[in-house]
């Protein structure tokens, strides 16, 4: 039997991987930042907001959505995109417990 090399991890050391690639470009960390300032905005405003093409953001708004992190409404020829409050404490609790334990571990002060 094959297994993926991700298949060979804990599911939260997978979970955390996926989440970190979401968060590991900076156009996506803008994103959400700007949607926690605004509460909600519309695709095109966006795209007024970075200095990206509207074709450039849209694609990071995918990766965001595909992950759960923000949520996307149609309205009309528009999509309105807001965080998922949810998910977003979730990513804090995961990354907050991987942080303490990781230093709980090494608390010997080697290194």
């Amino acid at each position: 039997m094959t297994y993926a090399k991700t298949e060979l991890f804990q599911a939260d050391q997978q979970e955390i991987a996926k989440v970190a690639k979401v968060l590991s470009h900076p156009a996506r960390i803008a994103i959400i930042q700007l949607l926690a300032r605004k509460q909600v905005c519309i695709s095109g405003d966006i795209s007024d907001e970075l200095p990206l093409s509207r074709t450039t953001v849209s694609q990071h708004l995918n990766e965001l959505k595909e992950s759960g992190i923000i949520q996307g409404e149609v309205t009309g020829l528009n999509v309105c995109y807001c965080l998922d409050l949810k998910v977003l404490e979730h990513v804090k609790n995961l990354f907050g417990s991987f942080f303490e334990n990781s230093l709980q571990e090494t608390s010997d002060g080697c290194c």
